[in-house]
């Protein structure tokens, strides 16, 4: 593989990566935040008024499997921040392609100015542990407790645990396994709303060893092995 670098008159380098016949070339930026695609969830919170609202955060992620824990990075200038840290509490909706209109609003208005649950149309729903309501019309929905709080700069880091986890009966088959592909849920990368397409593989597939998938497929067919 050869290497080069070219300089170019925006004071950008461009990256030119030769190997065979494949050439890309790549532009180097200044440092910036590229971690796309990503989540885009609806967060519901309350203050200690017992007030909600709701604010969309394309900036959440899981963290840890136990305890069940995730994060969201909200600006502490928003509306919501304070009532969440009043009330040391919120839920994660999960909207989908359905929603994205009502998603891409949530976040561009501020609760301050108006009742994003009457603006938007959407329905609160009591969840089964904390005070916080539920987005009715998002098919998953995840009661958190924050644990902690982290100032990073721009924004302030809100780690919680996850504490009860609700999910639409339709996205479960006959034997009670979720299939959230069903759910058609929305996908945030960089400025645009995409659904989240067509499945590629899936968990470990890449080590599977190919006996395996044949002896699964055999059996799926119900051919017995040495008869085909």
């Amino acid at each position: 593989m050869r290497i080069r670098l070219a300089f170019k008159e925006s004071a950008f380098y461009t990256l030119l990566m030769l190997e065979g016949e494949k050439r890309m070339a790549k532009e180097i930026w200044k440092a910036g935040n590229m971690l796309y695609p990503v989540p885009p969830v609806l967060v519901s919170c309350r203050n200690k008024k017992g007030e909600s609202n709701l604010l969309t955060v394309a900036w959440a992620g899981t963290v840890c499997s136990t305890p069940p824990m995730l994060s969201i990075s909200v600006r502490a200038e928003r509306y919501s921040h304070l009532m969440i840290v009043e009330s040391g509490e919120f839920v994660v909706n999960l909207p989908t392609e359905g929603l994205v209109r009502e998603t891409d609003e949530a976040g561009v208005r501020s609760g301050k100015d108006m009742d994003k649950w009457e603006t938007l149309h959407l329905h609160k729903e009591e969840g089964t542990v904390l005070s916080t309501p539920m987005i009715q019309e998002c098919p998953v929905n995840m009661e958190c407790k924050v644990r902690q709080i982290l100032p990073l700069g721009s924004h302030d880091l809100f780690i919680a645990e996850i504490l009860a986890v609700h999910v639409d009966s339709a996205l479960l088959d006959e034997k009670k396994r979720l299939q959230l592909e069903k759910a058609k849920l929305l996908v945030y990368s960089h400025g645009q709303y995409f659904g989240l397409g067509k499945m590629l593989g899936t968990f470990g597939f890449s080590v599977r060893k190919k006996e395996k998938k044949r002896s699964a497929l055999l059996k799926k067919e119900k051919i017995l092995p040495g008869t085909c």
